[in-house]
């Protein structure tokens, strides 16, 4: 018989009612559910004396599940565990998650074992599971169905998948920009792109107290700065971005992304002609871990010399670099031209 041994205990047996070890199994099986074929692994208990298997209590319930979790794979649903996994992201319960969603009582119960969703549900556990943002606005639509206290906790749960999933999909987005210049030494300074790096570099420029009125325009050339020292002393840059030559100096690639990372603090700044400015401020939360004592050496010594400028004068300071004199309105800035930064 092919089976697989999980584990062996001392006890009465159900199969022979005799007292002796007895193993707890893994059977393939083979099944027809709603007419489709399907393989799968059920658990039972092996009588070594009889040569039999017995599937005792709880396992009945595990093997049909098991047969029903095969069914839903292979027709593209999720699983019993993947929706529990989704309740479990909200810190909701299932007769929570059903009233939320307009459902029975006992929906999610039952979707959680033993009764296979059809495609139409199936598809709405999908979007919640995609969009923590449809989440939280489901549970304001419905917030008189919750109390107060059970309201604000699902909702505070919601907002944390919300800001990871968020992030996960900006880190993303950042790096399909980057897909065919990834680590590139000309244009990347042969550093593949380093998301916690680059976070980490924003907060500290952004906590240093000699940085003054950190603006956006002041902190992309600071790191710009801080990546071609870094590759003019170790011949790589810290955080693997890549900088496009504008009007007000060097941008990195996707530096709209960066802005809206997990992490970035900055406030918007209105101006009487209608602009707006964005100051970054610092993250108390934020440690430091990814930068290296050598990365933050660079850091400390760009902010030396760069930390107390204006806007104009970092921009003007810029204007006067090789690498923006030698690169063309809107091409990419190589790093070969960090051997003539003016910072050393």
């Amino acid at each position: 018989m092919d089976m697989v041994v999980l584990k062996r205990e001392r006890k009465l047996c159900t199969c022979c009612m005799e007292e002796h070890e007895v193993a707890e199994v893994l059977v393939p099986e083979t099944n027809i559910f709603k007419g489709v074929k399907i393989s799968y692994e059920a658990v039972y208990e092996y009588c070594e004396a009889a040569d039999e298997l017995h599937a005792a209590g709880e396992m009945i319930s595990r093997n049909d599940t098991a047969m029903k979790d095969a069914y839903r794979k292979q027709k593209g649903l999720l699983t019993s565990q993947e929706i529990g996994e989704i309740r479990k992201m909200y810190g909701i319960t299932q007769t929570d998650l059903s009233l939320l969603l307009g459902w029975g009582a006992k929906t999610i119960t039952r979707y959680e074992g033993h009764q296979v969703q059809d495609a139409a549900y199936d598809s709405i556990l999908r979007k919640l599971a995609e969009d923590p943002g449809w989440f939280l606005q489901l549970l304001d639509e419905n917030k008189d169905k919750f109390s107060k206290e059970l309201w604000e906790k699902y909702r505070v749960q919601a907002e944390k998948a919300y800001y990871a999933s968020r992030d996960q999909y900006l880190q993303k987005a950042l790096s399909s920009k980057y897909a065919e210049i990834n680590g590139d030494p000309t244009y990347c300074g042969g550093t593949p792109l380093n998301i916690p790096k680059i976070k980490e570099v924003i907060c500290y420029f952004a906590k240093a107290k000699k940085v003054t009125a950190l603006f956006k325009v002041k902190l992309m050339k600071l790191m710009w700065y801080a990546d071609e020292l870094s590759h003019k002393r170790r011949g790589h840059s810290i955080t693997g971005l890549a900088y496009q030559r504008l009007t007000m100096g060097a941008v990195p690639v996707g530096h709209k992304l960066l802005m809206e990372l997990d992490g970035i603090r900055y406030e918007e700044i209105e101006y009487p002609d209608d602009r707006v400015g964005y100051k970054f401020l610092p993250n108390p939360d934020m440690s430091f871990q990814h930068l290296s004592p050598e990365d933050i050496q660079v850091l400390d010594d760009v902010i030396a010399v760069c930390g107390g400028d204006s806007k104009e004068e970092i921009v003007t300071r810029m204007h006067k670099e090789r690498a923006y004199l030698e690169t063309a309105e809107k091409d990419l800035i190589q790093y070969q031209y960090s051997n003539d930064l003016s910072i050393s």
